[in-house]
């Protein structure tokens, strides 16, 4: 069950709002104040945070910016008196993602939190972590054993498709067509490249390998598939080697015939 917190130190106000949740289908947990709130995040361990502007100890725009410091992934939807301008703005510059003034209708409460939260969830199915990789298409990231890599946009999109479904073997339509697009007009050979060059980025740890499917023009094609291995795997390595040996010998051959 998804839960919220609520950070507000009028305590009839929490209990209307933690009332409102559970009639929703949310599970509810309580804060007094920012300072109370950051103090049992970790054990709450909350999937949104509903913040009060104006509290004792720790006000909404300081515990907003620890939140947004460590623990980023968590949404704030701040629900405050003030409705300036002014405190909207500082109130998202802080770190909310969203910001609804007092009084509120219920429902609109539900319904900008449901839409915190599909943000959140889609945001979040853009990073994939498999062992000690992070490949984040927000940022266009590759992280491995916590050292950023860079990897050209092209050779990312691959990427983030094979890895996103492990095991699973693609055919050459459906990866250029999800990668370059339907109206790609280019040679289809241009997968291979990409896969060669992505294989030269990835270190030994992380491999990707070439698995025969069916023939085509005399030639196999292959699909792709992504393999995550902590151990080196130096057949996959030497395989790979051999199959664009054997790509480039025919080629060469054929061109050679061609003259």
């Amino acid at each position: 069950m998804t839960k919220i917190m609520i950070v507000d130190d009028d305590p009839n106000l929490r209990e209307l709002v933690s009332t409102l949740l559970k009639n929703n289908g949310f599970e509810a947990a309580e804060a007094s104040d920012g300072r109370d709130a950051f103090s049992i995040i970790m054990d709450v361990n909350p999937d949104l945070m509903i913040v009060d502007l104006m509290m004792p100890n720790m006000d909404g725009y300081s515990l907003c910016r620890k939140l947004k410091q460590y623990y980023a992934d968590k949404p704030v939807l701040m629900l405050t008196a003030k409705g300036e301008l002014s405190s909207k703005i500082e109130g998202f510059e802080a770190g909310a993602d969203d910001y609804l003034t007092k009084p509120f209708e219920g429902v609109e409460l539900i319904m900008r939190i449901k839409a915190l939260l599909r943000r959140y969830q889609i945001e979040a199915s853009q990073a994939i972590s498999i062992g000690n990789v992070v490949i984040d298409r927000n940022s266009y990231t590759v992280v491995m054993n916590g050292v950023q890599s860079d990897i050209p946009m092209k050779e990312f999109e691959l990427l983030f498709k094979l890895a996103g479904s492990p095991g699973r073997t693609f055919n050459r339509g459906t990866l250029i067509e999800d990668v370059w697009g339907y109206d790609f007009n280019g040679s289809e050979r241009t997968l291979d490249v990409h896969i060669m060059v992505l294989s030269r980025l990835m270190p030994m740890t992380y491999c990707v390998d070439l698995a025969r499917a069916v023939a085509y023009a005399g030639l196999p094609e292959y699909s792709s598939i992504v393999m995550f291995n902590p151990v080196v795997n130096l057949a996959a390595i030497a395989g790979l080697t051999v199959v664009f040996l054997v790509i480039g010998t025919f080629f060469f051959a054929r061109s050679n015939l061609n003259r």
